[in-house]
């Protein structure tokens, strides 16, 4: 009796699978033919954005949706490739598509865990899906998914496929692409990353948004050290290198990269002059733009006008904070989403940064910075903005708890209340041999007004041609301590005129 019963178990269990096998059969040959061309694949084009440079070849801006750098895979470094391979397919050069030893790994996982902790896509899967197919989580879609992982691998080669993912994919930040992360999260290239940084990158494909470094540090090194242990156990890395990456502290490019170019209103002259000739396409074709500026001129430039305002400004004294925001409601976590998503709306301008006041007297101000850093401001940084420190004070001018407020660690190694000046200004060299601009500014910060006070603001003439009168009489030896007699004159009539014919005129400067 218990060999029948296990006979016709086995018969079912047999038959099962012939039915499954028939019916999976079916649905390839159903659906294989109308899979998508791979046209998009083999003559691969992604949006590079417009970049403009100076003539010393440094960038000044970046303008499209996509923060992109194509790489061609032989220009990856060997440790970002592996790093990418221990943290989403290690087994990448040896399946073809799909990975059935990751599949019954991680069928077996979900079972033991009871529910879906991890999924078996292999890069060529993710690559299907990236181009090809949508977000959700149904069979369809995963059945079309590996469909479309064994086309693929039947139309490219291995390194044609990883190269398509390493450009490909998003990694937050704008960026698309590890050479554009890179960028992004390290201000570096992609070739001069240390190990713990192609680690850190490796693990973002999983989850930008929750494994992204700026935004979530803690959650970014603890799947940087996952990707650093996997490289380890498949022996890409020593040791060594593995002790050395562990205890390497995270150094991130400044989240607010784009507020302290000093050349925005150039980079924008430029936008304006490419999408009025090439449309939409200026921002996705990669064209790179070369200007004649000289970067260290415009570094000087953009320093010495904004140190030029913010000494005007000065004299005339703290206004009040930029706004105010309500803390009252919200305590501990809370207080810090409620903070960062304030400052979030904020951009710092240059080495003038936004920040909270959290609490605030006549002797010290403590505020609260992007990052969660806490400034301390007392003494001589508190000097310029004492007025408003006086609790008497009308409440929309005192500085007090709520208060958004802009700080600045000065020379002297403490932190100081600033202001944004009020006041604006331009400032423009050029080449006269040439005409080539060496250097433009059209104001103080280009992110707070982008007016070009050089090229949109209209002068009296007077203004425009008094330098060209006045250097030309500097040339000639005339200073500003030069007298002229401002007296009439009178010159004799010419030759022929009548007899004591004379006439007289006034002689004047310029104001």
């Amino acid at each position: 009796m218990f060999k029948r019963l296990l006979a016709i178990l086995a018969g079912l269990v047999i038959g099962g699978a012939v039915l499954a096998a028939g019916a999976a059969a079916i649905a390839i040959i159903i659906t294989y033919p109308r899979l998508p061309s791979l046209d998009v694949l083999t003559d691969y084009r992604p949006k590079i954005p417009l970049r403009v440079y100076s003539a010393d070849g440094q960038l000044l801006g970046e303008f499209g949706e996509e923060r992109r750098s194509f790489a061609r895979i032989h220009e990856v470094p060997q440790l970002m490739k592996q790093a990418l391979l221990a943290a989403e397919d290690e087994r990448f050069y040896q399946h073809s598509g799909v990975d059935y030893v990751g599949v019954m790994r991680a069928a077996v996982g979900n079972l033991v865990s009871g529910h879906a902790r991890s999924g078996a896509s292999t890069i060529t899967m993710q690559v299907a899906k990236n181009f090809f197919l949508s977000s959700e989580k149904t069979f369809t879609r995963k059945f079309n998914e590996a469909l479309l992982a064994f086309k693929i691998e039947h139309t490219l080669s291995k390194d044609q496929i990883l190269e398509l993912y390493f450009n490909q994919i998003y990694l937050g930040q704008r960026a698309y692409g590890f050479s554009a992360a890179a960028q992004a999260y390290f201000g570096k290239p992609i070739t001069d990353l240390s190990v713990a940084e192609m680690a850190m990158l490796a693990g973002l494909p999983k989850a930008p948004s929750a494994y992204n470094p700026i935004v979530n540090p803690d959650r970014a090194r603890l799947r940087q050290q996952y990707v650093l242990r996997r490289m380890r156990e498949l022996n890409f890395i020593t040791q060594d290198q593995y002790d050395a990456a562990v205890k390497e502290p995270l150094r991130l490019a400044s989240a607010t990269v784009d507020s302290n170019q000093p050349a925005l209103y150039v980079a924008e002259m430029v936008r304006q002059a490419m999408y009025e000739r090439y449309k939409d396409a200026a921002y996705t074709e990669g064209y790179k733009v070369y200007t004649t500026l000289d970067s260290h001129h415009q570094q000087w430039a953009y320093d010495a006008l904004r140190a030029g305002l913010l000494d005007f400004d000065r004299k005339q004294g703290y206004r009040a904070p930029e706004s105010y925001i309500d803390l009252a409601s919200a305590e501990g976590e809370d207080q810090t989403e409620a903070l960062d998503d304030a400052l979030s709306e904020i951009r710092d301008s240059g080495d003038m940064q936004a920040a909270i006041v959290l609490s605030a007297s006549p002797s010290e101000v403590r505020a609260y910075m992007r990052g969660g850093k806490v400034a301390v401001i007392k003494g001589a940084g508190l000097e310029f903005a004492r007025r408003a420190l006086n609790p008497k004070l009308a409440a929309d001018k005192q500085i007090r708890r709520g208060a958004v407020i802009r700080v600045r660690a000065n020379d002297k190694g403490y932190w100081e209340i600033v202001q944004m000046p009020d006041v604006e200004g331009a400032f423009v060299s050029m080449d006269p041999r040439s005409g080539a601009i060496k250097s433009l500014v059209g104001g103080f910060d280009f992110n707070r007004r982008s007016f070009n006070h050089v090229t949109q603001a209209w002068r009296q003439p007077g203004s425009t041609f008094k330098p060209f009168i006045y250097s030309s009489g500097i040339e000639r030896g005339i200073t500003p301590s030069t007298l002229f007699n401002d007296a009439p004159l009178t010159v004799p009539g010419a030759p022929g005129s009548p007899a004591g014919s004379r006439r007289t005129m006034m002689a004047s400067l310029p104001a």
